[in-house]
């Protein structure tokens, strides 16, 4: 079992950093989280904004036309989805047929082979990456690293396990994934420590607290509460790093649940760092691990120290810009209209009216914010 592994990891080696511990619990390639059959969905473990239907890919879709049209309309357009699951994004946006679709390469990245493996249900225009990346940058391997080739010809998808190696005009989405990268655990008590991952003499996980290493994130209140927690998000920073140098042009949007490291430093631990499991709160996070999800809030001040954002909204605010209200008023239209005859597109339409409001809620989805950084 993994917690055998993990257990016998520090037995070892000595306690484990925080990061490798969620890492493990959530990506180890035999019992990880999202290995084992975990994730998002209805008959999952949470629901995200594209299960909730189509209505947020179909928006998606209006925004990448936005900035496909302020790009100049480039040929490939690169769309990069992070994190993107089982694919269920990627085929709502494409269902919605956007302007930018001749040009579209839409790449699927997934760090879970089994979530990879569902890419090909025959629903999505999914080749190999040589076919849609080939030429245009030298004459590149085939696996798929070149960002070339005949234009006109999308939109075709690409499925691979990391960030595509060479830089790309386009788009980095990530949607829930900046709230699943491993993060550190710094403790107050008395002075800031980090908390690492030791057993203790019942075999259980247990917090060992040594002295942090690097630099602590600015801003942290000056006198917090004895036993005060905030995270240290260094890999959701290397990723925007990574994310950033990937764009030739263009730009990279993040939906998550935010915060601020001095914010969470000030409130119940368990406010801001939760698991789940079968749509219920799991437990304390170093129980059962690859059992449960784990998720922290982000902390937008420690993104900020890589790139300031360029546009900060609430989801609800990013779907008003791009036309939400509008793609609803048309969805009302259609049920009104076939109503008496309740076939399928009258109940598309109908349902567009809940999908809004289950993506605005502000107690659910609608707590997303959406970050912008563009790279000109």
């Amino acid at each position: 079992m993994l917690a055998e592994r993990l257990a016998e990891r520090i037995a070892r080696h000595g306690p484990l950093s925080y990061e490798a511990f969620v890492d493990a619990a959530l990506y180890d390639a035999e019992e990880g989280f999202y290995v084992s059959g975990g994730g998002a969905g209805r008959r999952g473990d949470f629901v995200t904004a594209p299960e909730v239907g189509p209505l947020f890919g179909a928006v998606l879709a209006r925004a990448l036309d936005a900035w496909w049209i302020e790009l100049g309309r480039p040929d490939p357009y690169v769309v990069v989805d992070v994190g993107a699951g089982p694919g269920t994004l990627a085929r709502s946006v494409l269902a919605a047929d956007p302007a930018c679709a001749p040009a579209l390469r839409y790449v699927l990245v997934e760090r879970s082979a089994a979530q990879r493996g569902r890419h090909a249900d025959g629903r999505l225009p999914l080749v190999p990456p040589a076919e849609a990346f080939s030429g245009g940058h030298g004459d590149d391997e085939a696996d798929g690293e070149g960002v070339g080739g005949p234009t006109g010809i999308g939109p075709l998808v690409v499925s691979l396990a990391d960030l595509p190696a060479v830089r790309v005009t386009g788009v980095v989405l990530a949607n829930e994934l900046l709230d699943n990268l491993p993060f550190g655990m710094i403790v107050w008590d008395g002075r800031w420590h980090e908390a690492r991952v030791g057993v203790d003499r019942d075999g259980d996980f247990t917090e060992v607290l040594v002295p942090v290493a690097g630099t602590l994130p600015t801003g942290l209140p000056p006198a917090p509460s004895l036993g005060a927690r905030a995270p240290l998000q260094r890999a959701a920073s290397d990723w925007l790093r990574a994310a950033l140098e990937l764009l030739e042009r263009g730009r990279v949007v993040a939906f998550d649940y935010t915060s601020t490291t001095a914010a969470m430093a000030s409130q119940p631990w368990r406010d801001w760092l939760r698991t789940y499991r079968g749509h219920d709160r799991g437990d304390h996070p170093l129980r059962q691990p690859g059992r449960q999800d784990i998720t922290c809030d982000v902390a937008l001040d420690q993104l900020a120290a890589v790139q300031e954002p360029d546009a900060v909204r609430t989801q609800a605010q990013f779907l008003a810009y791009h036309g939400v209200d509008e793609l609803v008023a048309q969805g009302r239209r259609v049920w009104e209209d076939r109503a008496h005859v309740g076939d399928l597109a009258a109940v598309r339409g109908r349902s567009r009216v809940r999908e809004a409001d289950a993506l605005t809620d502000p107690d659910g989805l609608g707590r997303h914010t959406v970050v912008e950084w563009v790279r000109r």
